[in-house]
């Protein structure tokens, strides 16, 4: 379903209006490599500019990423399960084994960090799953918000819990 690349600078963002704030969306020639959601445009590139701290010069260009980008919107807008989109993105070989695992996860369900970690083999390494979802440079692609507490609490999110519960609340509707 996705192929992960080897992350290189990003050549291209943009920041456009999305369900939850604003979203800004960054890839390279071979795939999207970040993500973010936020309310402010300059803290949300901001926050590109300090995750790739050797790409001087990236450029805002609605045109050669728009196709990307409204992927995810539609993916936010309900329209579809999941944003399917080739990947850019460095990881660890636990990371991309977790990743994997989310992305399994279908639209409307959810696991706990700990049942992750089982299907992986990793006893107790609910953990080490938690780190993996909060390193997710891509995480509407990446679904981390699918990952819960063992007492089904909703964890932690990048986002905030409000985006987290609203994207838990949208695709519970949605059909796979």
């Amino acid at each position: 379903m996705f192929e992960f690349m080897f992350q290189a600078k990003p050549d291209t963002f943009d920041v456009v209006d999305s369900p939850l704030g604003r979203l800004l969306v960054a890839a390279t020639a071979k795939g999207l490599c970040f993500l973010s959601l936020g309310n402010d445009d300059e803290a949300l590139v901001e926050e590109l500019r300090r995750e790739f701290p050797q790409a001087e010069s990236i450029t805002r260009d609605r045109h050669s990423i728009a196709q990307s980008v409204a992927v995810v919107i539609d993916y936010l807008e309900g329209k579809t399960p999941h944003a399917e989109l080739p990947l850019d993105v460095q990881a660890t070989a636990f990371q991309r084994r977790v990743w994997q695992e989310l992305i399994a996860i279908p639209c409307g369900e959810t696991r706990t960090y700990s049942e992750i970690a089982e299907s992986l083999g990793v006893p107790r390494g609910q953990r080490a799953v938690g780190r993996a979802c909060a390193t997710n440079p891509v995480s509407l692609v990446i679904p981390c918000h699918r990952a819960l507490r063992e007492d089904g609490g909703l964890g932690g999110y990048r986002w905030g819990m409000e985006r987290k519960a609203a994207l838990l609340e949208s695709e519970a509707d949605r059909p796979e």
